[in-house]
């Protein structure tokens, strides 16, 4: 049985993810601009032989790129090309001439580093003030934590990065972090523990850059599916048992409200690869977030085009990965049904 679910979402899904990327490759083409424009090789002003030589290019750009072709066979050509041959061609703008799976693979291990971090920070702290705040209910720790959260959630991401750049960074009033970067100049000569340190030196202020608004959000989640749990039967039944508090709380409520969370794990995933392009863009990281906004402003078609298949795919398997927690975390959910 699981095996035959298995292969219908396997099939569903490649069916979603080619829908998704023949969408995404229509807008791309049909969207004014692309990276074959004259100006963006050479400038608007220049000689006579200079624009020639830049319409060859271009022309052989557009061809190279498929853009001479129409828009069902230019996806069909790419797609030929990047699931049977596993090849997303080069970039045309960003760094014109290289690997796009090159450029995605420099850039990935730092997004994923960021995210991983800020993700369990994110669960970590928000599971422990949702259910204490659920457990203590309309008390003055629950009605504190609500105003602060709130107040966390409310705040523009880049005011937050900025400030504290403003407040803890070189040339601020505290400059004990780095302005931006991952490493210092001379990391080839410090020692693993020194190499350590600066790691996450660089690191923390974007991290929790990262955590803040997504910990705001997840605790009242948490907060509101164990109250709601904390209230059924089946918890006043264990309670009549003579089960501790603290059990009944996180074995009971918190177990039965985990469904919630999953279901909000599904769209962490994607956020893995494709980063914070804010984030980045404010301290200045090279990650898979300033990629994407790089090949956006140049219009960078098979670079954009990997992405949204990584970004695709990634949601997809998501979404995947949570049914099969629902079925771990509720016996009585069946993946057949």
């Amino acid at each position: 049985m699981i095996f035959s679910y298995i292969c219908k979402r396997l099939l569903l899904a490649i069916f979603t993810l080619l829908t998704i990327l023949f969408v995404s490759y229509a807008l791309l083409r049909l969207a004014p601009g692309d990276p074959t424009r004259s100006d963006m090789l050479t400038g608007e002003s220049g000689s006579m032989d200079s624009k020639n030589s830049a319409l060859r290019q271009n022309n052989a750009l557009r061809e190279k790129l498929d853009l001479d072709k129409p828009i069902v066979t230019g996806f069909a050509i790419w797609l030929k090309k990047a699931v049977l041959h596993g090849d997303f061609g080069e970039s045309a703008a960003v760094e014109p001439g290289r690997k796009v799976t090159a450029l995605i693979a420099q850039r990935i291990p730092l997004t994923v580093t960021l995210n991983c971090w800020a993700i369990a920070l994110t669960y970590f702290f928000a599971i422990i003030i949702g259910v204490t705040s659920a457990s203590k209910a309309g008390s003055v720790y629950d009605r504190t934590m609500e105003i602060l959260l709130f107040t966390l959630y409310s705040l523009p991401v880049m005011w937050v990065g900025l400030l504290l750049q403003a407040l803890f960074c070189e040339g601020g009033k505290y400059p004990f972090f780095p302005l931006s970067g991952t490493l210092p100049e001379n990391s080839l000569e410090l020692t693993i523990w020194q190499y350590t340190f600066e790691q996450f030196r660089h690191l923390l202020l974007p991290v929790l850059t990262l955590t803040y608004g997504g910990l705001a959000g997840l605790s009242r989640f948490a907060r509101g599916s164990v109250l709601q749990n904390i209230r059924a039967d089946f918890i006043r039944t264990a309670r009549a048992k003579g089960l501790c508090g603290t059990e009944v709380l996180w074995k009971h409520a918190f177990g039965n409200a985990l469904i919630t969370m999953i279901t909000l794990f599904s769209g962490l995933l994607p956020a893995l690869i494709s980063g914070s392009v804010l984030v980045e863009y404010i301290f200045n990281l090279p990650g898979m977030g300033t990629l994407s906004l790089q090949s956006l402003s140049s219009r960078d078609y098979p670079l954009q085009m990997a992405l949204f298949t990584f970004a695709g795919a990634l949601t997809l398997t998501g979404i995947f990965i949570c049914d099969l927690l629902y079925m771990a975390a509720d016996p009585r959910i069946r993946l057949t049904k």
